[in-house]
């Protein structure tokens, strides 16, 4: 079935239900709504998949374009001081309108081998260790930080398992809850799952128009809900991936604007408009001091997604 066919078939339900209602005087507004509001949210379901693939157009600006639009003397910084070099991850220490910042980002490739490299943003747990040193390195020196998300999801090979990459992640969040410097997240492209959160835990989250973020990929979540990938566009509207929809679940703290037709169209201009927002929002982190940054911090993401019986458990448990 077509998201056409499901939505014709909605609204013929729709059409019935109101017409019961005239015909037998019943009350069915309840019902009514909740249809309206599936049309609704499936028919966004085109546009939200559009915007999934513009995050996802092989021509769009990655980590390594944006620090050279963005940044002065970049000093790229290499291995985890363990296993190796993971290309998948880049950073180091830049200048930034001026300041020392140490920066990190997810990286993509522009050409097969370098998508072979760098496994398209994908990174293993040498990636994850790397950003935690360079992180690491800003907090010790009390410089900012500013992380690049762009990543379909951690890489899913056998080795990375091997070498513990749900450990690495861990570390990784729960190293960047206890930074005492301003930690500024841009989600640029893709940020997908644990392998995005895992350099996204900031004070505040940036994203740019067409990017999105999610829990799952849609493919993935279509899949494991009706077993059929093709119905990835209506799982795109479900997730409620896009940059307007998590602006309003308050999972991040503005949008940022691309160019007509996405950031690939106009690099340049999508960098000026992600200068003004990160320059912004440093000079707004700069005069909290650094254990008021760790506790809202922490505030700000252990409050992300609890429930009204979560809550109550948790008063429960606190005696209230």
């Amino acid at each position: 079935m077509t998201i056409e066919d499901l939505i014709a078939e909605l609204q013929n339900k729709l059409a019935e239900l109101r017409k019961f209602a005239r015909e037998n005087g019943r009350d069915v507004s309840a019902e009514i709504a909740e249809l309206e509001e599936k049309v609704a949210r499936i028919s966004w379901g085109p546009r939200a998949w559009e915007q999934v693939k513009l995050a996802r157009h092989p021509s769009r600006p990655t980590t390594l374009d944006y620090l050279d639009l963005l940044m002065d003397d970049f000093y790229e910084l290499h291995g985890d001081r363990l296993y190796g070099d993971d290309k998948a991850i880049v950073g180091g220490l830049a200048k930034f309108e001026g300041r020392t910042v140490a920066v990190v980002g997810h990286q993509k490739g522009r050409n097969p081998a370098e998508n072979h490299a760098c496994r398209y943003g994908m990174a293993g747990p040498a990636g994850y260790r790397k950003a935690a040193r360079i992180m690491g390195l800003g907090d010790r020196f009390g410089l900012p930080i500013i992380t690049f998300i762009d990543t379909p999801g951690a890489y899913p090979g056998i080795e990375a398992e091997e070498r513990n990459i749900g450990g690495a992640i861990a570390d990784s969040i729960y190293n960047m809850l206890r930074l005492r410097t301003p930690v500024v997240v841009a989600v640029i492209g893709e940020g997908g799952s644990g392998g995005a959160l895992a350099i996204g835990v900031g004070d505040r989250v940036l994203m740019l128009e067409n990017a999105y973020y999610s829990v799952i990929s849609p493919e993935g979540c279509a899949a494991i809900l009706w077993g059929d990938r093709g119905r990835a566009p209506e799982a795109a509207a479900a997730l409620r991936l896009t940059a307007p929809d998590l602006l309003d679940l308050g999972v991040i703290d503005e949008v940022v604007q691309e160019p007509a037709g996405g950031a690939h169209t106009a690099p340049k201009a999508a960098a000026r408009n992600l200068r003004e927002a990160l320059l912004r929002h440093l000079d707004e982190l700069r005069a909290v001091v650094p254990g008021e940054l760790v506790n809202q911090r922490r505030r700000r993401f252990r409050g992300m997604g609890i429930c009204e019986g979560a809550v109550e458990t948790m008063r429960l448990r606190n005696g209230e």
